[in-house]
């Protein structure tokens, strides 16, 4: 059986996020797999200090076209539509190929919470209380063959509950990817709730990916299908408009969007008077993740 975060928070703590959600809580999480340095994080990604957004702006501030391009229809949009039952198609080069029901794709795994920086490439960003399991733990279930690069996924095709998929704003399935050390990094996280609580329709119910050195639409929502591929897969937005988009999508506030700058942000909930913060290179994650990257050119392959 799954391991299934439980929270003491009452109605007061989450609007505003209180103290429980702070280094305590998630070297908590933690702890059943050997603490941070066991996932080969810093004590600034394993402790950072953040305080989170409060449910309502996490819940009703969102990009989910699939119900809408303002960032209001996912909330006001997304009630018709329904995740449960669910399950997950996983293929390409795997030793264990099939679809699962979410119960089997989270039986076993450690559901923790993650406080982690959410960054938007349209300049804003938040601080988001995940709870989900390492992509790496499901990836290891379905035994990665040698010959996979990268993985591939895809978010579920239902116009019926889902009316911004009636509309060509974009090609349906929204499809992404992420290079195979990228998806296997202990950051990655599958996410199944937020502060203790399901995943809500529109935030990507009832799984989806979060990467939080990335731009926030890397982290693909609602997915149906994980392929393990050799070939660099076909990813929505860099298909669409390379030349604003990139392929990997990490933060970076040194290589500007060809229609606005990237060195800062503006924070979800900070008032209308807050200034714009600096933005932080790979979100703040760097000490974990630059490693990847070494070597290459993240203006080229930005």
């Amino acid at each position: 059986m799954a391991y299934k975060f439980k929270t003491d928070l009452t109605a007061a703590d989450v609007t505003p996020p209180a103290a429980f959600f702070n280094r305590r809580a998630f070297m908590a999480g933690l702890a059943g797999i050997g603490g941070a340095s066991a996932l080969g994080l810093s004590a600034d990604a394993a402790e950072g200090d953040l305080t989170p957004n409060t449910w309502e702006e996490i819940t009703t501030y969102n990009n989910f076209y699939e119900f809408g391009t303002g960032k209001s229809d996912p909330s006001e949009n997304a009630g018709a539509f329904n995740p449960a039952p669910w399950s997950i198609e996983i293929d390409g080069l795997v030793d264990n190929p099939g679809t699962f029901s979410l119960d089997q794709i989270t039986e076993g795994m450690t559901i923790e919470e993650r406080i982690y920086r959410f960054r938007c490439v349209e300049a804003w960003s938040m601080v988001v209380p995940w709870n989900g399991f390492m992509l790496s733990e499901l990836l290891n279930k379905a035994g990665v063959q040698s010959g996979a690069k990268y993985v591939a996924f895809e978010t579920v095709v239902r116009p019926e509950e889902m009316l911004g998929q009636n509309r060509a704003t974009l090609e349906w399935p929204y499809r992404e990817g992420l290079r195979l050390d990228e998806a296997m990094h202990p950051l990655t996280l599958m996410a199944t709730g937020i502060y203790g609580k399901p995943m809500p329709n529109q935030n990507g119910a009832p799984i989806r990916l979060v990467v939080p050195w990335k731009y926030g639409f890397k982290s693909i929502k609602s997915i149906v299908k994980i392929t393990l591929t050799e070939e660099e897969p076909y990813a929505t937005w860099n298909k669409i408009n390379p030349r604003e988009y990139g392929f990997y999508s990490n933060v970076n506030p040194e290589v500007t969007h060809p229609r606005w700058s990237q060195a800062s942000e503006r924070l979800i909930g900070g008032g209308l008077f807050a200034k714009r913060q600096d933005t932080l290179k790979f979100n703040g994650y760097e000490k974990e993740v630059a490693g990847m990257y070494e070597g290459m050119d993240l203006s080229k392959f930005f």
